[in-house]
């Protein structure tokens, strides 16, 4: 048995207490409050990246080597588990996807981030809030058998439809209905269309505001619906670029603080310093921290992990325990994985130590420090 012993401010469910956490092999089995450990370094879940398309020069799409390569790293950012995500592509391709992720997973490396599924963004979205997805791919209606669909099911946590497609509702129960957390994205909804799409099924939202239809005074969409419904969840890229800062504030007043989660939307050339990269057959253009469509404004995807994340809703007036459950265990609350993400006896020992700045100084997975 290994025994080890991790000091500082603990970012609890409800506080931020002083005290040690107690790890004996991969799982916490104490919490001990302790005054004299308030100097120390903050200590908080391990992140969760539920929207993650690659990191490091790693593609979720390019196979077992690229998977490798991405839980790897991403550990690094502070990662300990995440859903390779795949974009908008033929279906028999996401099938590819999905068997490659579901064969890969048991054999993840022990030195990264641990996957829980896959994630699929696309391609039953709209074509008008299609974003950097591949026009010739996407699908904006649900025109096929859905038996055809069976292949991606298994493991697939999340997928994004857009529920005013034809077929878009009927899509949404069909997945609910095999256990899939729908997201509604990429979506010209009327407020009764989206409404309609989190009745059929839909329990989250896919990064919140990019790619669907808003806050018209006269013409609102699922954006505000997204909002103003406690029971969805809602993602954020919180890089400043897909959602001015300003809104940053609406969206943490309006939704339960169970119901927002941090997302990366990370591209695989995330971290490399590469200035042109290729996303469902497009270039794409990366400068310092935003990346686009080559020769347009339109946004594809993000170049920040959730470190990043965690210090921009923090400098923007978020608390540490809003935003630690933002980055952590909100998300895995939408997927249903209870033995992580909380910093009490029982749990994985999935843990990141950050300075007063919340940057990254130790990464802990099953209790073991990452190098």
């Amino acid at each position: 048995m290994t025994r080890g012993i991790v000091d500082g401010r603990l970012v609890l469910r409800d506080r931020v207490e002083p005290g040690r956490l107690v790890v004996e092999d991969d799982t916490i089995v104490g919490v001990e409050p302790d005054d004299t450990c308030g100097s120390g370094p903050l200590v908080m879940p391990g992140f969760v990246d539920v929207h993650v398309h690659g990191w490091a020069g790693h593609d979720a799409m390019a196979g077992p080597a690229a998977l490798d390569g991405m839980s790897r790293t991403l550990l690094r950012q502070g990662v300990t588990s995440f859903l390779p995500t795949g974009v908008t592509s033929p279906i028999a391709d996401l099938a590819r996807f999905a068997e490659t992720v579901r064969a890969w997973m048991p054999l993840a490396p022990a030195d990264g981030s641990r996957p829980l599924g896959f994630n699929i963004e696309g391609p039953f979205i709209s074509d008008a809030k299609r974003g950097a997805h591949n026009p010739s791919l996407v699908r904006s209606t649900v025109d096929i058998d859905l038996e055809t669909l069976e292949p991606l099911v298994e493991g697939l946590r999340i997928m994004t439809v857009a529920p005013e497609i034809p077929g878009g509702l009927g899509l949404i129960r069909w997945l609910r209905d095999r256990g899939v957390a729908v997201s509604l994205g990429h979506s010209a909804a009327t407020a009764a269309e989206a409404r309609a799409g989190y009745a059929a099924g839909g329990r989250t939202t896919t990064h919140l505001f990019n790619g669907m239809s808003g806050i018209d005074h006269r013409a609102p969409g699922l954006a505000l619906v997204a909002l103003t419904d406690d029971d969805a969840y809602v993602e954020l890229i919180a890089d400043g670029h897909h959602v001015d800062a300003e809104l940053w504030a609406l969206i943490e007043r309006a939704k339960p603080p169970d119901r927002l989660v941090l997302i990366s939307d990370a591209l695989s050339m995330s971290g490399t310093g590469v200035g042109r990269t290729t996303l469902s057959g497009m270039d794409i253009d990366i400068h310092e921290d935003r990346a686009t469509l080559a020769g347009s404004d339109t946004l594809a995807g993000s170049v920040i992990a959730l470190d990043t994340a965690i210090r921009n809703v923090i400098a923007d007036g978020l608390d540490v325990v809003a935003a630690s459950a933002a980055a952590s265990s909100n998300a895995l609350a939408l997927l249903g994985v209870t033995d992580r993400g909380i910093l009490a006896p029982g749990m994985l020992a999935d843990v990141v130590v950050v300075d007063d700045s919340y940057r990254l100084l130790r990464v802990m997975r099953g209790g073991t420090w990452s190098a």
